[in-house]
């Protein structure tokens, strides 16, 4: 196990806009030094939109696009995108490799209060990817509010979260990414959007990365950025082998 690098987009989102969107983040990205991961927002190439007729497929326009970008920045790029297949679509996490394979998440919890539900199709189960030795476990947005869904069962080291959180409930959105890092001991990085969407919601960001012990090392409220910053391994290991609180956990199976 290594250092990981990580580099988070707080992107202004162009409203249903796929490739002004890829345009947009390209820019972003494009003074950006080597890192090992890049994470973008929750539907990143259209915003969170429950116009299921801009859906894309996996051979579409933003996978040609995030498999490009990952090869040129010879680095892990991943975020969400509304993906069509086999009649059914999902809020998908990519998360693309440089070498042109990919895995992918399924959101698992739809947003009710949006209408999610009625549009999307939910996720049968969580997925554990890997990079440099780390285990990381991607979840979207909603998922958040769902402890027994993020719960490390000793399989994972950073919970990676993608967004497009409102501003009027960010409070709970500061409060749960602090949560779920110490009751899980491991990092948080969290990616959420910043700007107003096309149906008048105002997201203002508060990406953040928080450590183990739920210390914040990076936050931005209110701007378009990108962040990078150094996830260090020894701090994880020495945090779980002084205070081996995940030992005591609780077993259990979730029943989808």
């Amino acid at each position: 196990m290594q250092d990981l690098t990580v580099t988070l987009v707080q992107a202004d989102l162009l409203w249903e806009n796929i490739e002004g969107n890829h345009q947009r983040i390209e820019q972003l990205l494009s003074n950006t030094g080597q890192t090992d991961l890049v994470v973008l927002p929750e539907t990143f190439a259209t915003g969170f939109t429950m116009n299921t007729h801009i859906s894309e497929t996996m051979d579409g326009a933003s996978i040609t696009w995030m498999r490009r970008m990952a090869k040129e920045k010879d680095s892990v790029i991943t975020g969400s995108l509304i993906i069509k297949e086999n009649g059914n679509v999902f809020n998908r996490l990519i998360w693309m490799r440089p070498d042109g394979s990919h895995e992918q998440y399924d959101k698992r919890h739809r947003f009710g209060l949006g209408g999610e539900q009625e549009s999307f199709t939910a996720g049968k189960g969580r997925v554990i990817v890997e990079l440099k030795g780390w285990r990381i476990c991607p979840i979207i947005c909603y998922d958040l509010r769902f402890p027994v869904w993020c719960r490390n069962q000793n399989d994972y080291d950073t919970l990676l979260v993608v967004a497009n959180w409102p501003e009027k409930r960010s409070y709970a959105w500061k409060q749960l990414l602090i949560a779920r890092a110490i009751e899980n001991q491991a990092y948080v990085v969290a990616a959420n959007r910043v700007g107003n969407d096309g149906i008048g919601i105002s997201c203002v960001g508060d990406s953040r990365i928080i450590d183990p012990m739920g210390e914040i090392l990076f936050m931005n409220k209110g701007q378009q950025i990108v962040h990078t910053a150094l996830l260090s391994a020894s701090y994880l290991q020495e945090t779980r082998s002084k205070l081996p609180f995940l030992n005591d956990r609780d077993s259990f199976e979730i029943q989808l």
